[in-house]
């Protein structure tokens, strides 16, 4: 665990973690880091937390040592959002502690509750609420519902300008020797990018709409520092990672990078062929391609490519008279994550029978993701000459319909 200064009397501590599936679900190649922040006034309070995750609450105990906090002494748990990842150790902390007041939003204090007890020291805070910790250190606490669970909220301290923004404003990815903004390397923020989609694709963009309401209230706040649960410091700039999530936002609802995404599934290499002459097509107009083969490539950044792609093809056979099973698969949650508005083209072989267009329609409209697709290309068995030039006319197309959606 790091302890790092962000501001007069404001602490960082930091753990990277990487083995584990995030929520249980999100494979994090890069690992996270979960960060838990500390407040001194007259009083002192810590803002979420990170003890359970290694299992030894004495390595959070004496790093609140090292910076000048007894753990015994500390007045208030400002709860931002109940998930574990940053709640987890507040049955272990009443152990040292049965002295301190527990700060949230009323949802959460239900949570708190039924998951840890302490239903005495809960304290319910609504929307402009503030905890004066003395010595100029006024905390105010701002509800934003959904992002990603119903309870969550803004802590922004008001001295330094510093707005805990939780969940909102993270992003995968473990941090080594820089935790600002101001300290990264070139290669550190094309990083921070790249795991910030896939921290939102993964976990957030189920409720972009909730997303975009949490954005528009940062901008009452005068920011200087954004300092979220997971990931990065902005100090420098806080103003980037709020265009960031604005721009994820938009790849949420159909915007994305000017790549096209070949999500695909082969079962004898017929369609296989079709993909490697659609590979080719793409390379002379120009465009990049993120090439997944389903079921080979992972859940997680299956829908991190496809949520930053403007483009999708589908690519994939019919089986048992209907959509390749794990190409289906990949595309219903695409749809179960709300990821709507995308440009897109399908392919595929079929031997006796087709039936993959039509699940894959039924999926669609399912799930009511809205996919602006160009005219399908079916072919019995491998594609022929004339069922070339029909995929690469449809690739035309499509390139064509990214042209709008484009937002680097």
């Amino acid at each position: 665990m790091k302890k790092i200064k962000i501001a007069d009397d404001i602490h960082m501590l930091s753990m990277n973690v990487s083995d584990m599936l995030f929520e249980g679900i999100w494979e994090i190649a890069n690992g996270v880091t979960l960060n838990s922040y500390i407040v001194k006034g007259e009083k002192t309070a810590i803002i979420d937390g990170v003890i359970g995750w290694d299992g030894v609450p004495e390595t959070l105990y004496s790093n609140l040592e090292e910076i000048g906090v007894a753990p015994e002494n500390i007045d208030y748990l400002i709860v931002n959002h109940m998930e574990p990842d940053h709640s987890g150790w507040i049955e272990s902390f009443e152990k040292i502690n049965n002295n301190f007041t527990i700060l949230c939003t009323d949802k959460a204090a239900k949570l708190v509750s039924s998951f840890y007890g302490n239903s005495g020291r809960i304290k319910a805070v609504k929307e402009g609420d503030t905890l004066n910790l003395g010595k100029g250190k006024v905390l105010s606490f701002h509800p934003v519902p959904n992002v990603h669970w119903p309870d969550t909220m803004f802590t922004y301290e008001a001295d330094t300008k510093t707005l805990f923004s939780c969940d909102m404003y993270g992003a995968f990815g473990k941090m080594e020797e820089h935790h600002f903004d101001d300290e990264m390397t070139s290669e550190e923020i094309e990083f921070y990018e790249t795991e910030g989609i896939r921290y939102y694709s993964n976990v957030m963009t189920t409720f972009t709409s909730m997303l975009k309401k949490a954005i528009q209230k940062s901008k009452e706040f005068d920011i200087k520092i954004i300092a979220p649960g997971h990931g990065p410091i902005y100090r420098k700039n806080p103003q980037k990672i709020i265009d960031d999530y604005t721009r994820f936002s938009q790849y949420a609802v159909g915007a994305g990078k000017n790549e096209i995404s070949i999500l695909w599934g082969s079962m004898y290499g017929m369609t296989e062929k079709a993909v490697n002459f659609a590979e080719s097509i793409l390379k002379r107009e120009g465009i990049k391609v993120n090439k997944l083969k389903m079921p080979l490539e992972s859940e997680s950044e299956m829908i991190a490519t496809v949520f930053k792609s403007a483009g999708i093809i589908i690519a994939a056979p019919t089986y048992e008279y209907k959509l390749f099973p794990p190409v289906a698969a990949a595309i219903d949650e695409l749809g179960r994550k709300r990821i709507t508005g995308k440009a897109a083209f399908r392919f595929g072989s079929y031997g006796w029978s087709g039936g993959a267009e039509k699940e894959l329609k039924e999926i669609i409209e399912r799930n009511n993701m809205k996919w602006d697709f160009v005219d399908s290309v079916e072919f019995e068995g491998y594609p022929k000459e004339e069922d070339l030039i029909k995929i690469e006319s449809g690739i035309l197309e499509l390139i064509k319909k990214m042209k709008d959606k484009t937002v680097e």
